[in-house]
This record gives structure tokens, sequence and C-alpha cells, in this order.
């Protein structure tokens, strides 16, 4: 993954060898802690906001969890942002111009004259995804922590996904559910037929999207094999709207990295892009 980089010096004397992962979106915060040497995931946290925030807002609350657990005044060896949002857009590795970042977004996406752009390369997959930063959560890590790598949470899924798709023999789709966010990305042996995230208020919404995506891409919502995982659970009521419309559908825990030993009680609630950055 080709990610962007903003650079402090640093000593090698002074690594601790502890790794901090962060996500943020308007709707919530995560984090975690992982030892690198050991390869145990040390705590982690999360806040879901009541509300979406601005990004002035989620700034405030990413600041009083740091307080909370100390980490403004840690310091650690590595340091990933992942920034979730619908706010991207994917361009062939053929097709792609650095040049032309704001192209690439401005017809399906609302992009401000302050925004500021950036992108990922998809490892292995021939894929840039171009997307809008939180800039302000940037330029807090960086005054806190110096050098860190920043990405957007689409990157991490799809090469989650489409490096672990090997033994699937038949189109999947697959629902990474969040909290007003659903990122939804077919497969076929691994190549990939779509990808696209949207924000939903009710499980009616949550529902549409998904079998619009579906008739779309023309496949049987009898026979196609989706698969939810995430905030969801086969009781929950949203899981269940879409089972009386949706014959294969599944629950699953997506692999974490083998690189990491899950030993933490609260360790299955942390987001499966989040984890995939350790």
């Amino acid at each position: 993954m080709t990610r962007d980089k903003i650079n402090k010096s640093s000593d090698i004397a002074d690594k601790n060898f502890k790794k901090l992962s962060i996500q943020v979106s308007l709707n919530g915060l995560s984090f975690c802690v992982a030892d690198t040497v050991s390869q145990k995931l040390l705590f982690s946290d999360k806040l879901d906001f009541s509300q979406e925030q601005n990004p002035m807002v989620v700034k405030e609350e990413l600041e009083k969890l740091f307080q909370k657990h100390q980490l403004d005044n840690q310091h650690f060896d590595e340091v990933t942002v992942v920034h979730r949002n619908t706010l991207f857009g994917l361009v062939p590795k053929s097709l792609f111009n650095s040049n032309k970042l704001l192209e690439y977004l401005k017809f399906n996406t609302k992009v401000l004259a302050t925004d500021v752009l950036s992108y990922d390369e998809v490892e292995n997959h021939d894929l840039v995804n171009v997307y809008v930063p939180y800039m302000n959560i940037n330029n807090y890590i960086y005054e806190l922590f110096g050098e860190f790598t920043y990405m957007h949470n689409g990157t991490v899924l799809l090469q989650a996904l489409m490096n672990n798709q090997s033994q699937e023999q038949e189109t999947v789709c697959y629902v990474h559910v969040n909290k007003k966010q659903m990122d939804i990305t077919v497969l076929n042996h691994r190549k990939l037929l779509l990808y696209n995230s949207f924000v939903y208020e009710t499980k009616e919404d949550f529902a549409y999207y998904l079998l619009f995506v579906l008739e779309q891409l023309d496949l049987d919502s009898k026979i196609t094999r989706v698969k939810l995982f995430g905030a969801i659970e086969e009781d929950d009521d949203l899981f269940q709207l879409c089972y009386s419309y949706i014959e294969n559908i599944t629950v699953f825990a997506p692999s974490s990295p083998q690189l990491i030993k899950l030993g933490e009680p609260s360790s299955n609630s942390i987001d499966f892009t989040l984890i995939n950055t350790l």
C-alpha cells in the first residue's frame, strides 16, 4: 500500500515498538495500541457519537479520548490514521494521474475549495483510491507524534478482503457495517466487481442500498452469497430485514492479522479496518 506520510526526524534509539492505530469519522472514533515485539494488542477504546459531527468537533473529541488514556504524552514507534468517509473514488492505476485528483472526485463527491485531496495505492490490485482526508486531524496527530501514516478506510478494507478471498470460487458480496455507514465490496475470484459506500439512517435504507447493488450487478438475491460483518448480529432488526429479501445472507467474522494476538476481552469489538492496519 502506498501510504501518505507526514514526517518529522526521529531517533532510532527512542523506539519502543508500540504501534498506535486510529480511525476517525464524523460518526465516531476508535483506536488500538499493539506491541510489535510481543505481537499483542495492548488496549483499545472507541467512541460513537449520537449524531454526525463536523471535523472540528471530532478533533476535540479525539483530544479528550487521548487525554483519557494519556496517549497525548506517550511515544509510539508507529502511528497510523484511518479516515473513514464516503469522500472517495477508485481509479485504475493505468489511468491515474496524481496531478488530476480533483477530476476523479468532482462529479460524485462534494469537494470544498479548502479540501486537501490525497490518494492510496491498493497493493497488488492496480487500483488507486483518491479521497478527502480530515486534515485538521492529521495536523493534530503530527503535532503530537511527528511522523505518521494515513490512509482511507476503503483502502484497508479492499486490501484485506481481496488478499484473503483466494479460496472463494464464486461471487461474494461483503458488507462492512458501521454506524450510519455501510461499505459494500463485491468480489469474484479476487476480481473487484464493485466497491462503494453508503450513508444510511434506517434499516430500510440499508436493505435498499444492498438490494440496489445486487440488482445493478445483475446478481440474484436468492443465490448470491452476502456476508455481513462489523457492527451487526443475526438478531439485529437490520439483519432480519435483509434476510427476508436475501436467502444466502450470513454474519461472519473475518480473520484478523495473524501477527496480532487478540487476547484482550474487548478485542472482538475492534473495527475490522483498524485491526488490519496493525
